[in-house]
């Protein structure tokens, strides 16, 4: 650990950190191991799955599922960044990660959580324009469209990712080198740093409050239009219809937004890290698990294309 003075005032800089993850006995991190690794296959099979469908089955070939493709992409990326360090952490007796190792590992959660939270809005812009404007929707959600609005949100995510990694690693973690996390997030960074973290929890706040308001209010503007659409049907089977995609779509939002809020977007929020770890382990592990579910328990189209690879698996 090297040594810094400045006027008489001598701080250490730590090169590595200490992941504490969760306390308890030997039974206690066997049974959160269990748990963790249970969490991470299914996430891995239904996201994996998910993208092997789309990609195989024509009849998917479609802006919607070309995005669901793309958030389960993001999904499994996004676990697959926190959830290998965790389970390896559970049994070991340093739980040491390098300030290049953390740092790398903040970047792409907080690229892939801004990335998602963008392609949430994407995908119910695409439903407002499919049901409120269908005459439109082929020219407007066209290839090039929609290729040009994943990008977007790729960009999005690493604008803000670039920010908050910047800012927060310039920070002196001369204090204390021990995270109180599983993994490296802003506020049990924060935490820790012995510098003026006012800019950074001014940022914390600022930029995701205003990409979580910002894409909700693209989500109620678009569901606004959808539902006063869907009012106007006449046909029974066209309302259910847009009722099992729609309502997967919200599900989705409704659980990510939910815990993002509390996570990022309240003043309280880095205070409480106990609360915060159990909060982390649902947006981390259990939303990217569901998210396969959702948009395959709920949605026709998906059941109908696991119907029919299965029917080909069977003939060969």
């Amino acid at each position: 650990m090297p040594s810094h003075s400045n006027e008489n005032l001598s701080m250490v800089y730590f090169q590595d950190f200490v992941l504490e993850g969760f306390g308890g006995g030997l039974e206690t991190q066997a049974l959160l191991f269990t748990l963790f690794l249970a969490l991470y296959m299914v996430t891995l099979l239904g996201n994996i799955l998910m993208i092997i469908i789309i990609t195989l089955d024509a009849r998917l070939h479609s802006p919607m599922y070309f995005f669901l493709k793309n958030l389960s992409f993001v999904d499994l990326c996004y676990s697959s960044v926190i959830a290998p360090n965790a389970l390896a952490n559970f049994f070991s007796s340093s739980k040491v990660i390098t300030f290049a190792g953390c740092a790398t590992q903040f970047f792409f959660i907080s690229l892939l959580a801004t990335t998602e939270c963008f392609f949430l809005g994407v995908m119910a812009y695409d439903r407002f324009m499919a049901i409120c404007s269908p005459l439109r929707y082929p020219s407007t959600m066209c290839q090039s469209a929609c290729t040009r609005l994943v990008l977007g949100a790729y960009c999005g995510g690493c604008f803000n990712s670039v920010v908050q990694t910047s800012f927060t690693f310039h920070l002196p973690f001369c204090s204390s080198n021990r995270i109180n996390h599983f993994f490296c997030d802003v506020p049990p960074l924060l935490q820790i740093a012995c510098g003026n973290t006012a800019i950074n929890e001014l940022l914390l706040f600022g930029i995701c409050g205003l990409i979580i308001v910002g894409v909700m209010f693209v989500i109620l503007i678009s569901y606004g239009y959808i539902t006063v659409t869907i009012l106007r049907m006449r046909s029974g089977t066209g309302r259910h219809k847009i009722f099992s995609t729609c309502g997967s779509h919200m599900t989705v939002v409704t659980l990510f937004f939910g815990t993002a809020f509390v996570m990022y977007a309240q003043p309280g929020a880095i205070e409480s890290m106990e609360q915060g770890k159990v909060v982390s382990v649902f947006y981390t592990l259990v939303i990217p698990m569901l998210n396969p579910l959702i948009y395959s328990l709920r949605n026709k189209d998906v059941k109908e294309a696991v119907q029919r690879l299965g029917q080909k698996h069977m003939a060969i």
